[in-house]
């Protein structure tokens, strides 16, 4: 086997999967190396054509004779995503003329190899956990390079740059990624079962957190979630719960959170924190936590929370002059969900909430399909939209109409994505709030639309 050449020395590089959240953060990373960078994705999305903006040539056709000329094997480094199909004629091609082949996650890795890494790892907290880190260690003028799964709102993109020397990277568990980086610093933010279709059970699951922990090395550090079942030597935080870095004296002050941090050496009072739910006060302590440890200094922290407004798609609010509130969130699993309506009793408790959930893959929906219906009979009513595969092909008998069934709701109906927006508007609501991790997304700008008219 030859050995691989190291990745920043090619002058071309081509995306198979583009238009992926994580894809188009490194799609950013060699762009702004000065390299030519290019690629394909199945259908155009808001992502790809910020991406054409920034003058990155994209096809969506799998059509060979599209690709762009004078790319070789020596020149290009092509990266693809483990979402696209087997059979893309594409990807085949280029296998099949000997260029370099990459998962986006390998060269995730080599990057990590070469910078101080700070890892977050968890089935849910990780996006806001790394993008407020990499967004604290930007606000602090450390080198560093943050590759994000969301779009930061303070800087409208996944990809926040001010520095070669740090990378913050979202250690993701699905294909088991987070395997091949080699991290310095690490969070693990939690550990419930999700990707069964990978991993088979909770068992080989929950190992393959452990051996991501065990990367850590011993003069690095490793931050875990308190309660969580890591053997490898750590510390522990919390949103409340006495821990080695937790919160107390968390209160609400107009519609914002505030807390101290205890850490083992100090208590440091009055942070403000601007997103919603006790959740977002437990990511905020892992990247506070990280960020003390990087040597940023408690009154930078404190400006840098404050200032700090999230990421797209995770609880993203909006008020309307009727008084009617919109809110978007990416949850796409039961503790995600839980989180979300939560956070809406929370802020709004006596207000009417109209949940629009599409399930992700056919497996979590038949692996949690329980749990789920669970988490959304907390809402009033519900608009279930069908099911979207990604990488899947259907599984008979998992549809939404069948999770529909398992709900304890008076109101519980199905619809396709086309459809959403009318089904939508025959409902009475004080709080719509729309959630899940496929294509949900394409309602966002119409749903804001409809409210300002009305």
């Amino acid at each position: 086997m030859k050995e691989m050449k190291d990745i920043h020395t090619y002058e071309n590089y081509y995306f198979i999967g583009i238009g992926g959240i994580g894809m188009s953060a490194l799609v950013r990373y060699f762009k702004f190396s000065g390299a030519s960078v290019s690629g394909y994705d199945r259908t155009p999305t808001p992502l790809t054509r910020q991406l054409e903006e920034e003058s990155i040539p994209i096809i969506f056709d799998d059509e060979i004779s599209l690709i762009t000329k004078g790319q070789t094997p020596e020149n290009t480094l092509i990266i693809f995503t483990p979402a696209v199909p087997v059979d893309l004629k594409i990807k085949n091609y280029f296998i099949n003329h000997n260029f370099t082949v990459l998962k986006r996650s390998q060269v995730l890795g080599e990057i990590t190899k070469t910078t101080y890494c700070l890892a977050v790892a968890g089935t849910h907290g990780k996006t806001t956990t790394s993008t407020l880190l990499g967004y604290l260690c930007k606000f602090a003028n450390l080198p560093s390079t943050a590759f994000l799964g969301g779009i930061s709102v303070n800087y409208d993109t996944n990809f926040i740059y001010s520095g070669n020397e740090i990378s913050i990277v979202e250690a993701d568990e699905f294909d088991r990624s987070f395997l091949r980086l080699s991290p310095d610093m690490a969070v693990i933010t939690s550990t419930d079962a999700d990707h069964l279709d990978i991993y088979g059970d909770f068992r080989h699951f929950l190992e393959s957190f452990n051996e991501f922990a065990n990367l850590v090395p011993k003069d690095g550090f490793l931050l875990v979630k308190k309660g969580l079942n890591i053997q490898a030597q750590h510390s522990t935080y919390s949103a409340q719960e006495k821990a080695d870095y937790y919160a107390e004296n968390v209160r609400v002050v107009n519609d914002r959170f505030e807390f101290d941090l205890v850490t083992p050496d100090e208590v440091i009072k009055d942070f403000v924190l601007h997103l919603p739910g006790v959740h977002n006060v437990e990511n905020a302590v892992a990247a506070l936590a990280l960020g003390l440890k990087m040597g940023i200094s408690p009154e930078v922290l404190h400006k840098g929370l404050a200032e700090f407004k999230g990421v797209k798609r995770r609880f993203t609010r909006i008020t309307f002059p009727n008084g009617k509130i919109y809110i978007d969130d990416y949850a796409h699993h039961p503790t995600e969900l839980n989180a979300a309506i939560e956070a809406v009793r929370a802020l709004y408790p006596n207000k009417k909430l109209l949940t629009v959930f599409q399930p992700h893959l056919y497996t979590r929906t038949r692996d949690f399909a329980d749990s789920f219906a669970r988490s959304l009979e907390k809402s009033d009513e519900l608009i279930l939209l069908d099911i979207y595969p990604a990488r899947e092909l259907p599984i008979e008998a998992v549809t939404s109409r069948w999770l529909a069934e398992k709900i304890r709701l008076p109101k519980v109906e199905v619809s396709s994505l086309n459809d959403a927006l009318k089904t939508i508007k025959t409902h009475d609501f004080d709080v719509l709030l729309t959630v899940g991790a496929g294509n949900i997304d394409t309602l966002y700008e119409p749903i804001i639309d409809w409210l300002n008219e009305a």
